[in-house]
C-alpha cells in the first residue's frame, strides 16, 4: 500500500482485526449460532465480534471519537467532530450462505460529513480506502470511476428490500426502468461494495433507497475521492445525510440515473 495517513492507518488496522475473526468464522459458517433479527436480517456471533474487534481497535488509538455502531448504536465520544461509523459485517445473508462477498465497513465523520473510509473484503483481500482530498485507493493503486458516457453501455448495481420492509413495488418498478435504458442491473448484497465497484468503474451507477449510515458512509467517501458523484434520488439530488436514499456514479451519467429513477 502506499503510505497512508495516520487516520487511515489506524482505520485499515481495525478492519483487519475484524477481517481475522470473518474469515475463521466464514470457513465454519455452519456451526455458528445465528439469532433472528427482523425478516431476514441476522447477527451472529462473528458479527459481534468483529464489532468488539473494530471498537476495542479504535479507542485505543482516538479515545475522544464517538461511535455510531450497526449493534451497538451510538457511544458519545468527547471530541464533538469526529464520529466512527461501523458495519462490521454488510453482506450478513451472503456471509451465512457461504457467499464471500461481504464486507467491513469503517467511516470517519468529521464535522457531520463523511471524511475517510475504509472497506475491506476480507475473503478476496480487496482494501478500498480513501480520504477527503487524498485520492481513493484499492491496495496499492489509485482507482477511479468509469469514463462511460453512453447510457445503453452503462451496467447499473442496485439493492432491494427485505421481505418485510417497505419499498419493494418501487425498487422492482426501478429495476424494470433501469433495464430498459442500460446494460444491466447487478445486486452484490453489500451497499459498501456497490459503492466501491462504481469508485473503481466496474459499476459506472449504483442506487438504493432505505438505507442506513452504517452502510454508505465509507463507501461515500470512497466514491467522491476516485471522482464519482454521491447524491440523493430525488429531483433536488441534495448530498445525502447518511440514510434514506443514495444515488452514486461517474458523474456523466448522473442527470440521465436520476431521470430514470426520480419517476
Amino acid at each position: 500500500m502506499p503510505h497512508l495517513s495516520p487516520l487511515l492507518n489506524v482505520m485499515t488496522s481495525a478492519a483487519r482485526d475484524a477481517a481475522r475473526v470473518l474469515r475463521r468464522d466464514f470457513f465454519e459458517v455452519e456451526a455458528l449460532q445465528v439469532r433472528r433479527k427482523g425478516a431476514a436480517d441476522f447477527v451472529t456471533k462473528a458479527d459481534v465480534a468483529a464489532e468488539d474487534a473494530i471498537l476495542r481497535s479504535l479507542q485505543k488509538a482516538r479515545p475522544k471519537y464517538g461511535f455510531l455502531l450497526e449493534e451497538r448504536g451510538e457511544i458519545e465520544g468527547t471530541d464533538n467532530s469526529n464520529r466512527f461509523i461501523v458495519d462490521p459485517l454488510d453482506g450478513t445473508t451472503n456471509f451465512l450462505h457461504g457467499i464471500p462477498q461481504f464486507c467491513i465497513s469503517i467511516a470517519l465523520e468529521r464535522d457531520r460529513e463523511p471524511y475517510a473510509g475504509v472497506v475491506f473484503s476480507p475473503i478476496t483481500d480487496e482494501m478500498f480506502y480513501a480520504e477527503k482530498g487524498s485520492g481513493a485507493y484499492l491496495n496499492d493503486k489509485r482507482i477511479r470511476v468509469s469514463g462511460r458516457t453512453d447510457l445503453s453501455e452503462a451496467l447499473f448495481g442496485c439493492g432491494f428490500p427485505f421481505k418485510g420492509r417497505p419499498g419493494r413495488e418501487r425498487a422492482l418498478r426501478e429495476a424494470d426502468l433501469v433495464l430498459d435504458e442500460t446494460a444491466g442491473v447487478r445486486r452484490f448484497g453489500s451497499a459498501a461494495y456497490d459503492l466501491c465497484m462504481v469508485a473503481t468503474g466496474r459499476l459506472d451507477a449504483y442506487w438504493e433507497r432505505n438505507i442506513q449510515p452504517w452502510d454508505i458512509a465509507a463507501g461515500i467517501v470512497i466514491a467522491r475521492e476516485a471522482g464519482g458523484q454521491v447524491t440523493t434520488i430525488e429531483e433536488d439530488g441534495k448530498r445525502p445525510h447518511l440514510e434514506g436514499n443514495v444515488l452514486a456514479t461517474n458523474h456523466v451519467l448522473h442527470e440521465d440515473a436520476r431521470r430514470i429513477l426520480a419517476f
